[in-house]
């Protein structure tokens, strides 16, 4: 273990290249030593910052230094939601030196700012510093996701050819809002729904399926460093049962080997079993599991 002698902090409302490259390094020291999962979104991220203006008044990414080296990161994410989502790392050789609980301080006060009430913190469940950290915060448990990657090729069901998968345009955003409140728990028509065409060139595509023109569910894909993503996947709840979801999944996966991905992953909550046993009836196998945290200000 390490001393600090000149360590320092930036912090910044967006990444910038130079942000990106850096914590990808910090993130590669860190999975040497440890066989964990980061949910970092830092693709999304600098797409987010070179394609749209970033509000300059609100700290997003919390970076620390030593010695103009970076060995500490943490960051902030909202995905259009009321809550904030937050993980980080801190290089190997410099914990237990309060790198982790500084920039969490940070955090803490960049979210005391703001007017959400609940905030989220991400980690591992194999990384047991990360999640006594997170229980010395006084965060209490919420519930676990799955991260699923596709072993083979997927196995598929009966095509449904009536069933097509319809790009989403920024006037179908009150419907995408509409169907995460049903699928997700989360805020419906609160009026900061997020345009599809907007999250298309921060790489995130979302389609509409639709049977005989008519909106069965939905899904997002995207593609990060050769890696496609399958997200938000959900079937209106007069249509489950019928192997709508299955087909939806499966020409996803299909829209996906067009880009020429290397390699399809998803995620899923622990507690959704029916998406659970769908996903593994198709081929894809688990792969890690994060655990949340929820603070909240009341």
């Amino acid at each position: 273990m390490k001393t600090l002698i000149n360590p320092s902090t930036k912090l910044k409302s967006s990444l910038d290249r130079e942000d990106y490259e850096e914590i990808l390094t910090l993130k590669k020291c860190c999975l040497e030593i440890e066989d964990v999962s980061l949910k970092l979104e830092l693709d999304y991220k600098l797409n987010k910052a070179l394609n749209e203006s970033i509000d300059k008044d609100k700290i997003n990414e919390f970076m620390f230094y030593e010695d103009e080296r970076l060995i500490g990161y943490m960051g902030i994410c909202q995905f259009g939601s009321d809550t904030l989502e937050v993980n980080g790392m801190v290089h190997p050789d410099f914990r237990r030196l309060g790198v982790f609980k500084r920039l969490f301080s940070l955090v803490r006060d960049e979210w005391n700012k703001r007017e959400l009430q609940q905030m989220l913190l991400l980690c591992d469940c194999n990384s047991t510093p990360g999640i006594n950290f997170i229980k010395s915060t006084g965060a209490h448990y919420e519930n676990s996701e799955y991260e699923m990657f596709l072993v083979g090729e997927a196995r598929e069901g009966v095509t449904i050819k009536s069933l097509k998968l319809r790009k989403a345009l920024n006037k179908d955003a009150k419907e995408i809002a509409r169907q995460n409140a049903i699928y997700f728990q989360v805020s419906s028509l609160d009026g900061n729904s997020r345009l599809p065409e907007e999250e298309s060139k921060q790489g995130m595509d979302t389609f509409l399926a639709e049977l005989n023109e008519s909106v069965i569910g939905k899904v997002h894909i995207e593609v990060q460093n050769g890696v496609g993503g399958i997200y938000g996947l959900g079937v209106l709840p007069d249509y489950r049962g019928k192997g709508f979801g299955r087909d939806i999944l499966m020409k996803a996966v299909e829209k996906l080997r067009e880009q020429q991905v290397q390699q399809i992953m998803l995620q899923v909550a622990v507690k959704n079993r029916k998406a659970l046993n769908l996903y593994q009836s198709c081929g894809f196998k688990e792969t890690s599991t994060m655990d949340y945290f929820k603070l909240s200000k009341i």
